[in-house]
């Protein structure tokens, strides 16, 4: 009896394959979903870093349409105002204002609250598919797909095609929603000290199509490309290089690589636009060349112990810091005036940047002023730093 019903059709389905295929399957199908929401929904329908191909746009169009049932407007407008909005009240799912927790559990729910939001569709959304598959399938019937995929898994792989169709479900939910959304925002390390929380989870980002690099993508929101440091792995990168190659994909913009070539005489405008689009590479070394030294160098003049917990005090986005890690900077600045006057200068040329409306040429003279001083701040790392700025430029990635 018992091998009587393991032969029939709708227990191994029309293919009948065995257990270990349908394994396969299965990891296939999910990351093809995975690929799909990275390239096509983030990389290329929300930043436009990159332009597909119209039939792989429309392939993963479709294939998200039967395996998740996400919109595209709801999926970019949603994530157009995360990035808008991060880390405020108005973030649709900040661990930092929501709690890691809430987001991990319930970040698919968030997602949704938004989207039926009209004027998040309509100020975020715009740019998105309007044509007539769109209007009258994908956007009419969300349901549709994913009920349409539920009788083929049945079908062609018989019951364990319901749990095929289960995990396939809850892909996004919890790789996308979930741990990027929540963990993306709250553990792993920074290269890049934006304004926001996030972080990079792992350097390799295979799992999550290369969403894990999270904190590289928040500084350069608009790069095709996600992986930045020589030991950092981005799969969909490698997918996009070899779409390109046949002709099925165009990379528009990837983030800014600096190029520090001293040259003689002073800061000109080239040298101020690289300084400017390179900012955050700017920071991350006037960090590793001019802020560790010294702190390092003035605690051990202060018999202090330099750590991890210090560091990051000095490193850290100022507005991230919570009231103690504010508190802790202060009293070092209060204790050293070296420190002080790095940290000063620091905030100095942040501000150069985040909040000047001059024109090129006061903006220019401005930036030669700052590196005036520093060249004459007393401080060696501070002169070396200054003089490697004026060698800015901008070269291909």
């Amino acid at each position: 009896m018992r091998d009587e019903l393991l032969s029939l059709p709708w227990v191994g389905g029309a293919l009948d394959l065995p257990f270990w295929a349908l394994v396969v399957v299965t990891l296939l199908a999910m990351h093809i979903t995975v690929m799909g929401v990275t390239l096509y929904l983030h990389r290329d329908a929300t930043h436009r870093g990159l332009d597909l191909h119209p039939v792989v746009r429309h392939f993963f169009r479709f294939w998200l349409w039967m395996t998740t049932a996400m919109q595209t407007k709801e999926w970019v407008a949603v994530h157009r105002k995360h990035h808008a909005k991060c880390e405020t009240d108005e973030d649709p799912h900040s661990p930092v204002k929501l709690g890691l927790k809430r987001v991990l559990l319930e970040g698919a729910e968030l997602y949704s609250v938004e989207a039926d939001k009209p004027e998040t569709l309509e100020t975020y959304g715009r740019g998105t598919p309007t044509d007539w598959v769109e209007r009258n399938l994908y956007s009419k019937f969300p349901i549709m797909g994913v009920s349409i995929l539920l009788v083929v898994n049945l079908v062609m792989f018989g019951v364990l095609g319901l749990t095929m169709w289960a995990l396939q479900m809850i892909t996004i939910p919890v790789l996308a929603a979930g741990v990027i959304n929540g963990l993306g925002h709250h553990t792993g390390y920074r290269t890049f000290e934006c304004k926001d929380a996030a972080t990079n989870v792992m350097p390799w980002g295979v799992l999550m199509g290369g969403e894990e690099l999270h904190n590289n993508h928040h500084a350069f929101p608009s790069s095709a490309k996600f992986a930045l440091r020589k030991y950092e792995f981005d799969i969909g990168w490698v997918y996009i290089k070899a779409l390109s190659a046949v002709g099925l994909a165009t990379v528009r913009r990837v983030a800014p690589t600096p190029n520090e070539a001293l040259l003689p005489g002073s800061l000109e405008l080239d040298n101020v636009k690289a300084i400017i689009l390179a900012r955050l590479h700017v920071l991350r070394e006037y960090t590793r060349s001019v802020t560790l030294p010294e702190l390092k160098e003035e605690c051990a003049a202060m018999g202090e112990r330099f750590n991890a917990r210090l560091k990051q005090v000095f490193v850290r986005e100022g507005s991230l810091l919570d009231s103690a890690g504010k508190e802790r900077l202060q009293a070092y600045l209060e204790r050293s005036e070296r420190l002080k006057r790095v940290h000063e200068f620091r905030l100095k040329l942040q501000g150069l940047w985040e909040s000047s409306t001059a024109s090129n040429d006061k903006l220019v003279q401005q930036f030669k002023d700052w590196v005036k001083e520093a060249e004459h701040s007393g401080i060696r790392s501070l002169e070396q730093f200054a003089e490697r700025l004026k060698g800015y430029q901008l070269q291909p990635a």
